[in-house]
């Protein structure tokens, strides 16, 4: 799909275009998480169609001795924190176990503070078994997402949904092995950058990830009861 013109006016737009997509998914008690930040404007409007849980999903990446910014492997955020290596990276780099332990632990701490600052006590919703609905504002490489996969797989989630507005095709195919689904609104050709088809790209705040994350848990609170009455 060539696109010569932003698809989306906002996240909120977005969100809502990608709802619509997704409303078959609302009869499974589907569980959305979010990437922050841009993520959670998508996924807040995602979740409030389909009546669901909208939480966020978070990945610290774990670099190499020496070198932080080469990734060997990352950490998610979830009710059994993930630890997921990269082979390939793990075989050329060769870093200790003690290392590896002492990094993980490092950015276990930074994913608590991160939830803790959007989410407070709230613990980390469960997927064992749950559809999962992966949701950010748009894909590029796809290397964090791909992470987020992994480790919702290793935490045995029963059915894995990946939706986003826009990505590359190629990126997309490098994807769909972790996924039981995809749900991409626009695979432009060529791909410039995921703000490129957003009229407002402006970034997303922790304030504004931090309000709708209230607002979602306040309209879920509501639907639980609308459904037990």
């Amino acid at each position: 799909m060539i696109l010569d013109v932003p698809r989306f006016r906002d996240r909120a737009d977005a969100g809502r275009q990608l709802a619509a997509a997704l409303i078959g998914f609302a009869a499974a008690d589907p569980l959305v998480l979010a990437l922050p930040r841009g993520g959670v404007p998508v996924g807040f409007e995602v979740a409030k169609a389909l009546r669901a849980r909208l939480d966020v999903l978070l990945v610290r990446k774990i670099g190499a001795p020496g070198d932080p910014e080469y990734g060997i492997g990352a950490v998610v955020d979830g009710e059994n924190p993930q630890l997921v290596l990269n082979e390939e990276a793990m075989a050329l780099v060769q870093p200790s176990d003690d290392y590896v332990e002492a990094e993980k632990r490092r950015q276990l701490l930074e994913i608590e503070r991160r939830r803790n600052l959007y989410l407070g006590s709230r613990p980390a919703a469960p997927v064992l078994g749950r559809t999962v609905i992966v949701v950010d504002d748009g894909i590029a490489t796809g290397g964090t997402v791909r992470v987020a996969l992994k480790a919702l797989r290793k935490d045995r989630a029963g059915h894995v949904v990946l939706a986003v507005p826009v990505a590359p095709r190629e990126t997309l195919d490098l994807i769909n092995p972790d996924v039981d689904e995809v749900v991409c609104l626009a695979t432009p050709e060529p791909f410039v950058a995921v703000g490129r088809y957003y009229e407002n790209f402006e970034q997303t705040t922790d304030t504004e990830v931090v309000r709708l994350l209230q607002q979602a848990e306040r309209f879920e609170n509501k639907s639980s009861m609308q459904s037990a009455g």
